[in-house]
């Protein structure tokens, strides 16, 4: 036993307190009237009794709570000799690399014949590796299942990551409590390694046999394509590539776009040193529907399957907006029509209706509905826009004189407070004192200091989002979730009159992209990374079936995880189509992690740091090797400190227990 404060051991001196409340304090006599004392005989009384230690127990009580207290902050401690890993009874882990890297040249066949000399002569268990870690076996003896295990061991499109190997590894280490020896057999990517050194520290009692199965470290790879997600026009679209080159030396690379499988333009590209260079094409025309677009390189190189990079494309028709607004007021209609089809490939198409028509007008068939300064709705159609925005439309409402009169704003329904106007002439106006660019209506384009705002009904924003107030705190730019949908509430108009925010530049890219959020274009990606997950539903579609088939044309899942799934990760490059029942289907692009194209390997220092880190035996200075006893100190701490706690109660109960017996005597 040993203590690590022992200078609180002299606390002990205060054991001398309960001493002093038990035997040492003056004794003292109360004293009672008498009437006479001259009849009484003068003698001398011992004094020797009221010396005695009196109720023993709580003495006791006292002296060890004092004296523990004292050991408890001298932090004691006892020391156990431990075993912690068992001699003679070591794991062997056979860890095969199965990350795209490994596709390269005959690195995975070098990874399995490696393994396969080694499965057979002790306890083993076999692993693949990638993103994830795969167990392939029980740790047995059984040599045939560990090579048909190994023998099933392919190189896949996922990343590489020695951290969650040795995550793995740890675990086994500590569930089996016995020495693990790790065997890796991979090509030591570099890039498999963590940022942070301490993710891929072995741990006590593993130790690691590296098998490298590397080659050369040249590559040649399609970093990245970009190109629209959708286009509307029969206009030819433009596709950027990009051309990386990893340990390379300067070249010349011929680069082809493929649309549906066929070559449609082909460049050349001069790539620098272990460098980047772009190509642009100009000449894909997409057909209506989802187009399956490639763009490839002839590299020549040991990793074939990063030279080529795929991208979907979808032509489509333009969606159409339905605009409401009062017949008498037809300004704001113009202004918007004029923002939202300006551009040459414009994905929304304007229908404009008056209160009175939009009354037989189905909300349904919208991307999205506009309230230009209706004012009150008719009871029916509010009812019906209520309906289409809980099941997942949107309406942008925009409030002027007419609104102003109303009680509360349609849909929104939050109470209007009042309208707020300025005059024209001289400063008299408001200004867009602040915006909130993480709000996809604003986004980057924040630039509305000039605008000058003459009228804007203040309404009472409750629970929504405010992404823009006015100089005068007026909230300017209001959200509110209602159901499944979304409510924008622009409180100003779309027309030069209660603001001159249709001169200003920044009017068109808020509306276009105002438009584009409502409409939900913006939402998922199309081209996405191995390993990524992929939303399938969202909450309205709950228990709906999806299909979804993967880039070998097979179902990616199950009959009951088609109604139940929310999400799926995406495990190999391709395409993969995805059929919803609402007709919105997708083609979606996923590509392999192009960290995987630089073959470099960690440098000898590196790994045999990496190696360092495992069994104490390997390492200079070691305490103990594996299977060797050790002693461990162990604190008593809390244990002391429970007893304590424990002795408190019982000194507190007795010591009471005591005084009320001395009051009753008293």
């Amino acid at each position: 036993m040993g203590f690590l404060a022992p200078w609180f051991l002299g606390g002990l001196l205060a054991v001398g307190l309960p001493v002093w409340l038990h035997l040492l304090r003056k004794h003292k006599t109360t004293p009672l009237p008498f009437s006479s004392l001259m009849f009484f005989e003068q003698r001398t009384q011992s004094s020797i009794k009221h010396r005695r230690l009196r109720y023993l127990v709580l003495f006791a009580l006292r002296t060890a709570l004092v004296a523990l207290f004292a050991i408890a902050f001298a932090q004691p401690y006892l020391k156990r000799l431990t075993t912690p890993l068992v001699s003679g009874k070591t794991i062997r882990v056979l860890a095969l690399d199965n990350s795209f890297s490994m596709r390269a040249g005959d690195r995975m066949e070098r990874a399995r014949a490696g393994a396969l000399s080694l499965a057979g002569g002790g306890r083993a268990q076999v692993l693949a590796f990638g993103s994830q870690v795969h167990l392939l076996t029980e740790v047995n003896s059984d040599p045939v299942k560990l090579r048909a295990a190994i023998r099933s061991v392919e190189a896949g499109d996922t990343r590489g990551s020695f951290a969650e190997l040795v995550r793995a590894v740890r675990q086994i280490a500590k569930s089996s409590q016995a020495p693990v020896e790790l065997h890796l057999f991979s090509d030591l990517q570099g890039s498999g390694m963590p940022s942070s050194f301490a993710d891929v520290r072995l741990g006590e009692g593993v130790q690691l046999v590296p098998h490298p199965a590397g080659g050369p470290a040249g590559n040649w790879t399609l970093e990245s394509v970009r190109a629209p997600r959708r286009v509307y026009t029969s206009s030819k679209v433009r596709v950027q590539a990009t051309v990386a080159g990893f340990g390379t030396e300067k070249a010349t690379r011929r680069v082809s776009l493929v649309l549906n499988g066929r070559v449609i333009d082909t460049r050349t590209v001069e790539v620098p040193a272990g460098g980047r260079a772009s190509v642009e094409f100009l000449s894909l025309e997409a057909a209506y529907g989802m187009n399956r677009g490639e763009v490839r390189i002839d590299s020549a190189d040991a990793l074939h399957e990063d030279d080529a990079c795929y991208f979907s494309i979808e032509r489509a028709e333009p969606r159409h907006a339905l605009f409401i607004h009062e017949a008498s007021n037809p300004r704001g209609l113009l202004y918007f029509r004029a923002a939202l089809e300006s551009p040459s490939e414009t994905a929304f198409q304007i229908d404009a209706a008056t209160v009175e028509q939009a009354a037989n007008l189905s909300p349904a068939r919208y991307a999205f509905v506009v309230l230009s300064d209706t004012g009150p709705l008719a009871p029916g159609l509010e009812k019906e826009l209520r309906s289409y925005v809980r099941a997942g439309g949107a309406v942008l409402v925009a409030l002027g004189r007419a609104s102003a009169v109303a009680a509360r704003v349609p849909v929104f329904d939050e109470k209007v407070e009042e309208a707020r106007y300025s005059g024209r002439e001289g400063e008299r106006f408001q200004t867009a004192a602040w915006l909130d660019p993480a709000h996809p209506s604003i986004g980057k384009d924040d630039r509305w200091d000039d605008v000058k705002f003459y009228q804007a009904v203040r309404v009472d924003s409750g629970k929504a989002r405010v992404a823009a107030r006015l100089s005068d705190q007026t909230p300017l730019l209001m959200e509110k979730q209602v159901g499944e949908g979304r409510v924008l509430v622009f409180a100003s108009t779309f027309d030069n009159i209660a603001n001159d925010f249709p001169i200003h530049a920044a009017f068109v890219p808020f509306i276009e992209q105002t438009a584009r959020y409502l409409a939900r274009l913006d939402e998922g990606q199309a081209n996405l990374l191995v390993g990524s997950y992929l939303d399938l539903r969202n909450a309205q579609e709950k228990g709906a079936s999806v299909e979804v088939i993967d880039p070998s044309g097979a179902r990616a899942i199950s009959l009951d995880e088609a109604t139940r799934a929310q999400n799926i990760q995406l495990a190999r490059a391709g395409f993969y189509e995805v059929h919803r029942p609402n007709k919105r289907d997708d083609l979606v692009a996923v590509n392999a992690d192009r960290r995987e194209s630089d073959l470099a390997a960690v440098t000898p220092e590196t790994l045999a740091l990496w190696e360092n880190t495992g069994n104490k035996a390997a390492v200079p200075g070691g305490s103990a090797a594996a299977g060797e006893e050790e002693s461990k100190p162990v604190s008593v701490w809390w244990y002391i400190m429970l007893l304590v706690v424990a002795l408190a109660g019982a000194e507190s109960w007795l010591g009471n227990r005591h005084l009320g017996v001395d009051k009753e005597a008293a």
